[in-house]
């Protein structure tokens, strides 16, 4: 099936729609945080708890959304989520107080912690092989488009006051009624226990290959938020006098290269399979983040950044693929829900392992460690796949 023939499927742009909900209140609000911090008189650090309220309770509240997901159907779940996304969101904007805002902000995250896995979800659910391949690519080129799109949104909208950016979650309500009445997806149907229901997904859990790549997924979100967005700002500005502008426009350049590779994901992995083009998209990491500290100006900088996004692009669609692979459907919502639960991980830890990197080696060794973790899990990899013939690919169900 040609890959455009998925854009005109009205499932895959459902389920886009809820990506673009996932995505939106963290990058949106950003631009508003100088005119927050004047409304309410705070500091620089208290602005960035509106962050950590919204994240916080995906990290303890996926898995269980992903549990109910598999044992009460996926729209369920997710009309109720994304209802109280939008509400919450919206009351954001009328919070008289600080205090008040941040605990909006945790309520909304209660109903933003299971999009992002029910999307991946729903397209494990819908396709399979090749054509899942392809969509899951889509729909990380779509996210990959969010990310790079809602700061100068929002941005835009904070010029106003800097409670307009809260208002953007009421796009959740009119999402909510698209799945509702046009998503048509296998819903389901688990009549075991919970108890033979969790025996029965802690086998899975249990497979090497998935282990692996929960692995190799948390290494990835460490260089993500560890090297990459932590310390890439920070190098331009020291290093080269970057304004805020010009230092968007380096991050939105990598955000479409993102885009635009992983739009390609069903073509490339009609011709690769799953661990090769994981191998090599954590080899191209190597070089992207090896050409970043190297880079001699702003113009050569688009070179290692772009390459940076090329690693992207391929490696986080094809994992989520790999991983929504392995999972039957009366499982499959709790697997990807660990899948989010393990990128919280990385997200996590990023900032702090590659905070001890900095403190003992400066900030470009903050680059050439995150190169090495890169490295360290292709050598693996490839070592892997020539103990395991199916290295990260499912095993084939037998014929009857």
């Amino acid at each position: 099936m040609p890959d455009s023939y998925l854009l005109r499927n009205r499932n895959l742009r459902v389920i886009f729609s809820v990506t673009l909900m996932a995505v939106m209140s963290v990058s949106s609000i950003t631009p508003a945080f100088p005119k927050i911090i004047h409304e309410f008189a705070i500091s620089g650090i208290e602005v960035g708890l509106l962050i950590t309220a919204f994240t916080l309770p995906g990290v303890f509240l996926t898995p269980f959304l992903g549990v109910l997901a598999d044992r009460w159907g996926r729209k369920k779940i997710l009309v109720p989520s994304l209802l109280l996304f939008a509400v919450a969101g919206a009351f954001c904007a009328l919070a008289p107080t600080f205090n008040i805002l941040l605990a909006l902000r945790v309520v909304q995250g209660v109903g933003g912690a299971a999009l992002g896995s029910l999307a991946t979800t729903l397209v494990g659910d819908l396709w399979e092989g090749r054509e899942m391949a392809a969509a899951m690519g889509l729909n990380a080129s779509v996210l990959s488009i969010g990310t790079a799109a809602y700061p100068a949104i929002g941005g835009l909208l904070a010029a106003i006051a800097w409670n307009v950016p809260f208002l953007l979650p009421l796009m959740a309500l009119p999402v909510s009624l698209l799945v509702l009445l046009r998503l048509n997806n296998p819903e389901p149907k688990n009549g075991e226990s919970i108890r033979d229901y969790l025996r029965g997904a802690a086998g899975y859990f249990k497979d090497i290959r998935v282990l692996g790549l929960f692995a190799a997924g948390i290494i990835l979100f460490i260089i993500l938020f560890g090297t990459y967005l932590t310390y890439f700002t920070l190098l331009l500005d020291r290093e080269f006098g970057a304004s805020a502008p010009v230092i968007g426009l380096m991050m939105s350049l990598m955000s479409l290269t993102t885009a635009l590779i992983s739009s390609q994901m069903g073509r490339i992995n009609r011709r690769l399979s799953v661990g090769t083009i994981i191998n090599v998209s954590f080899l191209i990491y190597a070089l992207g983040l090896v050409g970043i500290p190297l880079a001699s100006s702003l113009w050569t900088m688009a070179v290692p950044i772009m390459i940076f996004g090329v690693a992207q692009g391929a490696s986080i669609p094809t994992i989520q693929t790999a991983v929504a692979s392995f999972a039957p459907l009366n499982y499959r919502g709790a697997f990807m829900s660990i899948t989010s639960m393990v990128i919280r991980v990385g997200q996590t830890l990023g900032p702090l392992v590659m905070g001890g990197v900095y403190l003992w080696g400066g900030i470009h060794a903050t680059f050439y460690v995150g190169a090495g973790m890169a490295v360290t899990v292709a050598v693996v990899g490839l070592v892997a796949g020539r103990l395991m013939p199916s290295y990260l690919e499912p095993e084939a169900e037998p014929n009857p």
